[in-house]
């Protein structure tokens, strides 16, 4: 079949990687893409944002299948939008619709969700912009520290982890004012969680489900995690920390709970689930949901899957996938994430990127690239390379990404040195 992939980050590079070596897959597509993903599809310019475009392209070059990557066009409703112009039968759409992505489009509908559905997660209040002063006694009667939330979508950015009553009493009221636009026109108040942080994975129809590698990623600027949260420094697959029982616990606790809720809320939801946990004394707690694969994370859960990505996709579409096995492979995956300087404040873009040797024992998975009008690599984002490799262990996977790191320059080069170290 042909297969269409939404998006033009380094999520949509590592699923195109996955994809491409399906037999079911015959010509694949990105739109828009990026320069890692022209090396293996044809990269469509298009704005999916213009909805009636998409529908024309998948009409154009017979799409059988689409993913959606991002989040944004999920929670915009491009879901829904196709499949009210191709029937079933006609087109395959991965990504749950905009009821579903709710879970990740607002904070406030997924802490009620798991409010509902008892699935265990840290306390909380949603204030909106008309109770501000109702918001601020609120914190003061908060422990600290306090994390606040915007409700809304903010690039991963969106979290603030205030020290003291002050702090958290500032950024509501930065948010209220409008530091995430409408994203933080409603805010979440939730009590900190102090523990060990995992990236869970689930593909389902919202039903049956199955389970991709367990992941975690950085989400701190600086080593030690230090500094404001970005949209991830890195991630390794799979996690140490993970026992048995502590997957047992996940899967009893969180998952059933969660597709239990979907099912008894009627909400057609075919694509991922992710599920941003905190491990706490042993107990799993959600910390976020997501509406789609995570990124960094499907760097390294992408090179883990031993079994055809396709394949599954297209049982969950035909109502088969609880009759589908997922394979892992049991070897070790790591990404470190290559950032323009001054992320994941201002930057700089558009700087030549150079890579001094050939590149074999790693994955360059793009991000935030370009080709200037001479055809040169450039940067053009925060995040600008995933560089993945795999090996027996997580300490060789590691070694293999931070030797690839010393090919590959641009101007202003951060990335964190202690991926891995810290799980």
């Amino acid at each position: 079949m042909n297969i269409l992939i939404i998006g033009g980050g380094g999520r949509e590079h590592a699923l195109a990687w996955k994809i491409k070596s399906s037999p079911l897959c015959d010509l694949l597509y990105v739109a828009p893409g990026n320069p890692g993903t022209k090396e293996l599809a044809t990269n469509l310019d298009i704005d999916w944002k213009n909805f009636g475009l998409v529908k024309s392209s998948i009409l154009q070059y017979k799409i059988k299948l689409v993913l959606i990557g991002p989040e944004e066009p999920l929670v915009l409703g491009l879901t829904d939008y196709l499949e009210a112009e191709f029937t079933a039968d006609e087109l395959i759409v991965i990504g749950p619709t905009k009821e579903g992505a709710k879970l990740e489009g607002s904070k406030a509908y997924s802490k009620e969700f798991m409010q509902e559905y008892e699935i265990p997660t840290a306390r909380y209040a949603s204030f909106n912009a008309d109770q501000v002063a109702d918001a601020l006694i609120y914190i003061q009667q908060m422990n600290t520290p306090i994390v606040v939330k915007a409700d809304g979508l903010a690039a991963g950015k969106g979290v603030t982890i205030c020290t003291n009553h002050d702090e958290a009493k500032k950024e509501v009221l930065s948010m209220f004012d409008g530091k995430f636009g409408w994203s933080s026109k409603t805010i979440v108040l939730e009590e900190f969680l102090s523990g060990r942080e995992y990236s869970l994975f689930v593909l389902t129809d919202g039903i049956k489900y199955k389970i991709l590698p367990i992941a975690k990623d950085y989400k701190k600027i600086g080593e030690g995690d230090t500094g404001p949260n970005t949209g991830g420094m890195g991630a390794i697959s799979p996690v140490p920390f993970i026992t048995d029982e502590l997957f047992d616990l996940t899967i009893k606790r969180v998952v059933q709970p969660t597709i239990r809720g979907l099912s008894k809320r009627k909400i057609k939801y075919h694509g991922f689930v992710f599920i941003g946990l905190i491990e706490v004394k042993g107990e799993p707690y959600v910390i976020e949901y997501n509406c789609r694969m995570g990124d960094p994370e499907t760097e390294v859960v992408m090179p883990r899957i031993k079994s055809d990505l396709v394949a599954h996709l297209n049982a969950l579409h035909l109502g088969l996938l609880e009759h589908e096995i997922v394979l892992f492979e049991e070897k070790a995956a790591a990404t470190v994430m290559l950032v323009s300087g001054g992320y994941p404040d201002e930057y700089i873009k558009n700087k030549p990127i150079y890579l001094l040797s050939t590149v074999s024992d790693s994955i360059l998975f793009h991000a935030g690239t370009a080709h200037d009008e001479h055809g040169h690599l450039i940067t053009s984002g925060g995040r600008v390379i995933a560089v993945t490799s795999v090996d027996d262990s997580l300490d060789t996977a590691l070694a293999k990404s931070y030797h690839t790191i010393k090919k590959i320059e641009f101007e202003g080069m951060n990335y964190r040195k202690d991926i891995g170290i810290l799980t």
